[in-house]
């Protein structure tokens, strides 16, 4: 791949350089030191895929981002030495379209082990863009004992690129009181997953929290996974953390999520796919369809990304098909009905 680098440190440009260049399969088309000049050159200059900086001069990386997908659907990942600090900005760009988001290498460590998250990145990216199919969903197994203990309705929403903010335009309108529990299976790498928990408690009513392993969904509460090994739900209604399938390029998978609830949650609830690059979630929703779920799909004139969701309507897996507003009501309404 073609690889631009958009930061006005000059040592995070020497690091992530050092990675790339000692990785040996990508080539480095421009660099940008703020985001005025990163527009201009790729205009002049399109790459397969920019790094961006989110704190630089004349413009921020978050403008940069909005003002280059408006022109184009080139992925951007956002590489920041910052990112404790940055969480809104880092939920804003990923608002405008940014795939992901990794701290910038360290130069103190050896560029295999200091690069070996913006590589994996990367890699996900190139697997994503059209080059591999969504993976199946986690088959239904044997039938699971029933459990005595009464679990909430729950609503089951997957989302990737531009879910942060569509997650609370989603979620706000929904009373804080409500019976229903909602999870969340957001793509994100897990060391920016608590500063997106932290971001959306503070942007909605419902309490946000992360979602741990052993702890079962919980009626008026969103519970957002926090790993990136796949979150599912057990037999006996609780969540866990899992490797597998380790080819799964989305860490953690909203397919997987959604096969678990197919195979262990016996009560159907809403299944919602928000924006998103690629097909993650597609087949799943599609099973949940088919045993009684209620599914609901972002349409493509308000996603970031139209993958995810399209992927479900393609796939006959989508009852409704609603922008984010929409989804809110229609969400508010089924809470209603209980």
């Amino acid at each position: 791949m073609r690889i631009a680098i958009v930061n006005d440190l000059a040592l995070a440009v020497t690091s992530i350089r050092r990675v790339l260049e000692h990785e040996g399969r990508h080539s480095i088309a421009w660099v940008a030191r703020d985001g005025q000049d990163a527009l201009a050159r790729f205009v002049a200059d399109e790459p397969d895929l920019v790094l961006m900086d989110l704190v630089m001069p004349l413009m921020d990386g978050v403008q940069a981002t909005k003002r280059i997908r408006e022109i184009s659907r080139c992925p951007i990942l956002i590489v920041t030495a910052d990112a404790g600090r940055s969480s809104g900005l880092i939920f804003d760009a990923m608002g405008h379209g940014a795939l992901d988001v990794v701290s910038v290498p360290l130069l103190t460590e050896p560029p295999a082990e200091s690069g070996r998250g913006l590589l994996q990145k990367i890699a996900t990216v190139e697997r994503l863009q059209g080059r591999t199919a969504g993976r199946p969903p986690v088959r239904p197994g044997s039938p699971a004992m029933p459990v005595a203990r009464r679990r909430p309705p729950l609503i089951a929403i997957g989302s990737s690129t531009g879910g942060p903010r569509t997650l609370a335009a989603v979620l706000a309108p929904l009373p804080r009181q409500m019976g229903h529990a909602v999870v969340v299976v957001q793509h994100i790498d897990a060391q920016f997953a608590p500063g997106l928990v932290s971001w959306l408690d503070g942007q909605i009513a419902l309490p946000v929290r992360a979602a741990e392993a052993g702890q079962m969904p919980q009626a008026g509460t969103v519970l957002v996974a926090v790993s990136n090994d796949h979150l599912v739900i057990q037999a006996d209604g609780r969540f866990a953390y899992q490797r597998e399938p380790l080819e799964e390029p989305y860490r953690p998978s909203v397919d997987v999520f959604y096969g678990s609830l197919v195979k262990h949650w016996r009560d159907p609830g809403v299944a919602v796919l928000l924006t998103g690059m690629g097909r993650d979630g597609g087949k799943g929703m599609l099973e949940l369809r088919r045993n009684g779920w209620h599914t609901i799909a972002q349409d493509e004139a308000s996603c970031a990304v139209y993958g995810m969701p399209k992927a479900a309507v393609e796939l006959g897996g989508a009852i409704e098909v609603l922008p984010p507003e929409a989804i809110a009501r229609s969400l508010g309404q089924r809470l209603s009905s209980r």
